[in-house]
């Protein structure tokens, strides 16, 4: 039986039934990731109206951002008309106002081992976000505390672990001395503890309410791929996915890879066959594993299926993540009037794909066969021949496009982080550098400090320490080199280093590195005494070896760490010539480093924007492009702050003539059929790319915050998908196209880019889209 709310959203989103001919759960499509928060919010609240002493289990991590948001806006003004109004439009009695005191709430999973104070342990997430800002008794809640968790007395987890991982071949193996004896024992109470944790939670009837995010292998708290659908809660590894996934959260993949999990099992979240449980879903990049929990039957590769079992189990999906449940976007294209030529364009290279053949051989009867194909058949009133002409010579001009190169222009190059253009459009910028009558400057609009780890820091503070006792740097700064106002040195900084680089000169590189880190440390300390700066590498030493990794770190470290991601950004542009005048950081205060970051304001976020705007007067202005409000929420940030600060400024200067350029990297892909320049790329500028990246990005070389997809650098996943994008084309367009082409920028094609070009009143358009969406997340005055 759907619940009132969800009758509601349903109609609200023009859907007339959970479940389509092809899929095996109960699923419900919203626009955005925000929607998808107040959706979640408005059920839970129905069912606690409902169940005011039921069993809960809520997720942790960024998930449920504005899930919690939306309760709490909810519940604080729950008297407010415009509340009670939205609370009645969704079939919520406004006069009953739901208390969350008494109810029980079940943890769902924890890292082990892991400091339950910690800011990043799930144990400090749930006491903070839903007993504390819930108002959930503590009393009434079944946590999960490793400190208390089959520890002996007098001990505690770093004196039984240190370091080192947890080795569970010492369930069935016989210990190799006293100390591993002691782990072994410590292990046995843990999984004693885990069955009595599952017979409590079966004492209280088992989870009334469980939501719960969906993982890159499509685990369910820490139920991985593979795991038993009568699985209970137990200590158990992780797989790679998972752990990538866990990088930001443990303070990088080196921290990931020794760490456990304590997790409920899917046989713990089904017991209670009345059991409402939702996943929730957001974004383009879990549309596959989506599809698969939906559509898969019960199967132990897909975990989410454990629970189609279950009468109120629940899907609650952005529209990007049910991207690939096919009825439903057939309907979408059978409702609509008429397809647009992207939309053509799509189903067209779809079936190419699908069949594996290129498009000028495709038949009727392969459109027939593909549902989408009819559709289009049907709507378009073309035949299969002209339709696949159309589709395949708008390919072709987009790759001639994409070869072509802008003259006499002024770029302004956007990025969030400090190698999302070098991943993502990296071959077109070199390309428009070569011709030098271009202007480029590049601009990084957040610090980035997140992505460089406790140990990169320690190494490269201990390589500063040495350099600092031998003297190194004694003479220049006796002679004014490190003044913070002279940009004629800080650039020396670049050209040392990048002297070490084209020499292959260890020592060359590390003196370029420790001259930017020397005057970063003046900068931040405001000291220019160098037996000062000693004692303040000591203290920072002392720091980094001490403070537990994820930990958020001081305004001052954040502030060296985002030096250091600066000076990278630097070096790379150094690669070709660009010094410091063309390269500036904004450092958006937006963000902060919290797990939910803040909105951009005008005065503190857009209004550096405008600045810079005005100094430059660009005529192509670059920005990362994302689908939808979800994923890196840095990326949508910025992009709607760049929106604004460019709204203003053409409004400022009547300047109407600004061209946009929207870029995806290794977060989200373009379909062919969505970008408008493909642009080539040959296995030269693929050496480039990772050479430069690893040259330069040297805080990201261990890839210590590696892409679930990739167990390496990002600048080989960027290879990666640049490679089989061009495989994509040459399927389309069939090889001969590449290998036989006249212009040897063709030929050489081994890779292919895909960007967006477009006007301001086209990027406005997006923007303001994005954001009505997004409905609660707007640019804010201040």
């Amino acid at each position: 039986m759907n619940s009132t709310v969800e009758n509601s959203i349903l109609k609200q989103n023009n859907y007339t039934k959970l479940r389509y001919s092809d899929e095996n759960a109960n699923a419900i499509v919203v626009e955005s990731f925000p929607a998808l928060g107040t959706l979640t919010a408005l059920r839970f609240i129905e069912w606690v109206q409902a169940n005011p002493e039921g069993v809960i289990s809520l997720p942790t991590g960024k998930t449920p951002e504005h899930f919690i948001k939306e309760v709490k806006r909810f519940l604080n003004n729950w008297a407010q008309r415009e509340i009670q109004k939205e609370l009645e439009k969704s079939g919520i009695n406004p006069a009953n106002k739901p208390s969350l005191k008494q109810l029980h709430f079940v943890q769902i999973d924890e890292f082990y081992p892991i400091n339950p104070y910690h800011h990043n342990s799930f144990y400090y997430y749930i006491n903070k976000y839903y007993l504390e800002e819930f108002g959930i008794s503590t009393e009434k809640a079944l946590l999960i505390n490793g400190e208390k968790i089959g520890i002996p007395k007098g001990y505690n987890m770093d004196k039984i672990w240190g370091d080192m991982p947890v080795d569970l071949s010492l369930r069935h193996r016989s210990p190799k001395n006293t100390w591993e004896n002691l782990q072994r024992d410590c292990i046995y109470r843990i999984d004693q503890w885990c069955s009595e944790y599952e017979e409590k939670i079966r004492q209280l009837g088992g989870i009334g309410f469980f939501l719960g995010g969906i993982g890159p292998d499509g685990h369910i708290g820490f139920n991985m791929r593979g795991s038993d659908h009568f699985s209970t809660t137990r200590l158990t590894e992780i797989n790679y996915e998972t752990q990538a996934a866990s990088a930001s959260d443990l303070g990088g993949i080196e921290v990931a890879r020794k760490r456990l999990v304590i997790t409920i099992g899917l046989a713990t979240i089904t017991y209670n066959p009345q059991c409402t449980a939702i996943i929730i879903a957001a974004g383009e990049a879990k549309a596959k594993i989506v599809k698969q929990a939906i559509a898969q039957r019960t199967n132990n590769l897909y975990p989410a299926t454990a629970l189609h079992k279950l009468d109120n189990c629940r899907f609650y999906l952005t529209q990007g993540a049910a991207k690939y449940l096919q009825q439903r976007q057939l309907e979408i294209l059978k409702k609509a009037d008429s397809l647009s030529s992207q939309q053509i364009e799509k189903i067209v290279i779809n079936l190419s794909l699908e069949k594996n053949k290129e498009i000028g051989q495709l038949t009727k009867a392969d459109f027939q066969s593909h549902p989408e194909g009819q559709i289009l058949l049907n709507k378009s009133k073309k035949s299969p021949d002209k339709l696949s002409q159309l589709v395949k010579k708008s390919l072709e001009n987009k790759i001639v496009k994409g070869m072509q190169v802008l003259r006499n222009k002024r770029f302004l190059h956007t990025e969030p982080h400090h190698d999302d253009i070098m991943l993502g459009y990296l071959p077109y910028v070199v390309r428009a550098i070569r011709e030098h009558s271009n202007y480029h400057h590049f601009v990084t609009l957040t610090s980035g400090f997140t992505a460089v780890t406790n140990q990169y820091m320690l190494k490269i503070l201990k390589k500063m320490k040495k350099a600092l006792q031998t003297g190194l740097f004694d003479r220049l700064n006796q002679s004014d080199y490190f003044n913070p106002d002279d940009f004629h040195f800080r650039d020396r900084d670049i050209w040392k280093y990048l002297d070490g680089v084209a020499s292959n000169n260890k020592s060359t590189k590390d003196e370029g590195m420790m001259r930017r880190m020397l005057r970063n440390l003046i900068s931040i300390f405001d000291e220019r005494d160098l037996h000062v700066i000693k004692a303040r590498v000591d203290e920072l030493i002392n720091y980094f070896e001490t403070q537990y990794a994820g930990n958020k770190d001081l305004p001052h470290i954040q502030k060296l760490k985002g030096y250091c991601r600066e000076w990278e950004s630097s070096c790379l542009w150094g690669y070709f010539g660009w010094n410091t005048a063309s390269v500036d950081h904004l450092r958006l205060g937006f963000y902060s480093g919290e797990i939910f970051n803040e909105e951009p304001t005008i005065n503190r976020d857009v209004k550096p924007i405008l600045e810079l705007l005005h100094r430059i007067k660009p005529d192509v202005v670059t920005v990362v492009f994302d689908p939808e409000a979800s994923g890196p929420d840095t990326h949508y940030k910025v992009l709607q702050a760049i929106a604004e600060a460019l709204k203003i400024y053409q409004a400022e200067t009547q300047n109407n003539n600004i061209e946009v350029i929207g870029y995806r990297n290794v977060w989200y892909r373009f379909h062919p059929a969505e970008a408008n320049l493909l642009v080539p790329v040959s296995l030269n500028m693929l050496s480039l790319m990772h050479n430069s990246f690893i040259n330069t990005y040297l805080s990201q070389k261990a890839a210590s915050f590696p892409s679930y997809e990739y167990p390496g650098t990002f600048s080989r996943l960027a290879q990666k998908i640049q490679v089989e994008q061009y495989e994509h084309l040459k399927t389309c367009l069939g090889k001969t196209f590449f290998f036989d082409h006249e212009s040897a920028l063709i030929r050489a094609t081994r890779g292919l880019v895909y960007i967006k070009q477009m006007s301001t009143s086209e990027f406005f358009h997006f923007s303001r889209e994005l954001k009505k969406k997004a409905e609660n997340i707007e640019v804010k005055e201040s």
